[in-house]
């Protein structure tokens, strides 16, 4: 048997099956009137950013990266528990716009907006993280169109990276952000140009469960920042350090220690050149805020037995759950964690592997697992499917058409 992945802490049992908040699955699946379904927890979100908060040193705010779940009952969510929204495309200024979100707490980065994406924002008052020279006039061109003072950064390409992360995004030759070096010659056309300058934005990495790994990475972009204001010439308003903070998907994973990072942090903050004396830091994440308190249920329809091995066949799949497939930036498959939602207390009885309804052998959301023994009718739970999930997944392929979602 291949191990799963582990199951997030926060989850009940009602009479054997799994429990998010106080309803059984079956009862949601009622409710939601179909399979599949994304369940996401209203508590456990809120435990997460509490417990954040309470590690993290003031100085620190927190950003929410929509990417991860732009369900809009989670905006309506984070709005009350979080300090500021990073967003990356139109599509997603329309969406924290409809929530209700105002526009001084929202940041807009990407390696490709559109020049109708540059106008959008501007209107809108969002602040821009430029991530090219090229972007910077396109930005600075429609501001002078609109007749608007944009809000304007500069995403920085720094010389490190997060080691051990899932993605990298920053050092050698990437399409994120501006080469350090080139940074303050930016920086200075920007300030002189009239814009309200609004400082930097570094992004290192994403997916990181080393605090060491974390806690290094952010005190060389502080040392960095420190550098590129000192070298700009003007104090540093704000600055975006980034997030990196993952969850445990697979066998072996631990929780990353949340509070080294905020003890670090915080010695960081109180020893801070004086540059930075009166900038605004924060960490931008999203995953980690969501991310484990989501779940995918799904039916089994079909059991199989395929030369002496078991397939246990859903009416979901990589379609929606694109990541748990192993078809999201996973080099080696390895099991997310997957439970049998209705058997939830059963012992392990069989080697199955769970796949879904798509006519591609990728479609696979637990290989090879240790379950009980699940019948037509039983409902499978993948955890860890509260971030880049329903939204990161091709919910178009093969016309089976998207998930429900349902916050609880």
């Amino acid at each position: 048997m291949k191990p799963l992945g582990p199951i997030p802490p926060g989850f009940a049992m009602i009479d054997g099956e799994l429990a998010i908040g106080t309803r059984t699955a079956s009862a949601l699946v009622a409710e939601a009137g179909q399979t599949p379904l994304f369940v996401y927890s209203t508590a456990m979100i809120r435990r997460r950013v509490r417990d954040l908060l309470a590690a993290l040193p003031s100085r620190i705010a927190i950003h929410y990266a929509v990417k991860a779940n732009p369900y809009w009952p989670i905006l309506h969510l984070m709005s009350e528990l979080v300090d500021g929204f990073d967003i990356a495309s139109a599509g997603e200024l329309a969406l924290v716009q409809q929530a209700g979100i105002a526009p001084h707490r929202i940041s807009f980065a990407g390696p490709g907006k559109r020049t109708s994406e540059l106008e959008a924002a501007i209107t809108a008052g969002v602040t821009l993280n430029l991530e090219s020279e090229g972007e910077a006039g396109r930005a600075l061109d429609a501001a002078a169109r609109l007749g608007i003072t944009p809000r304007l950064a500069i995403r920085v390409n720094p010389e490190f990276d997060l080691k051990g992360s899932g993605m990298k995004m920053g050092g050698g030759a990437k399409q994120f952000g501006i080469d350090a070096e080139r940074v303050p010659a930016l920086a200075r056309m920007v300030i002189a140009s009239g814009a309200e300058w609004r400082g930097f934005h570094i992004f290192a990495g994403s997916q990181a469960l080393s605090a060491a790994a974390i806690i290094d990475t952010q005190a060389q972009a502080l040392a960095l920042v420190a550098q590129l204001a000192e070298a700009s010439g003007a104090a540093l308003p704000h600055c975006n350090l980034g997030g990196g903070l993952g969850i445990p998907y697979f066998p072996g994973d631990e929780p990353v220690d949340l509070a080294a990072i905020g003890d670090a942090l915080g010695e960081a903050m109180a020893q801070l050149p004086p540059v930075l004396a009166q900038t605004q830091f924060c960490l931008e994440l999203g995953r980690y805020l969501v991310g484990e308190a989501g779940v995918y249920l799904t039916e089994i329809i079909d059991r199989k037995v395929s030369h002496g091995e078991t397939f246990l066949i859903t009416d979901g799949g990589l379609h929606h759950q694109l990541a748990a497939s192993g078809n999201f930036g996973t080099v080696v498959r390895r099991n997310y964690p997957v439970a049998i939602a209705t058997k939830f207390d059963a012992p392990v009885q069989e080697e199955a592997s769970v796949v879904g309804c798509l006519c591609t052998p990728l479609d696979r959301l637990a290989e090879k697992g240790g379950f009980p023994r699940a019948e037509v009718g039983d409902l499978v739970a993948v955890f860890c499917a509260g971030a880049y999930g329903a939204s990161a997944s091709p919910a178009q392929f093969l016309g089976h058409g998207p998930a429900a979602e349902i916050l609880v």
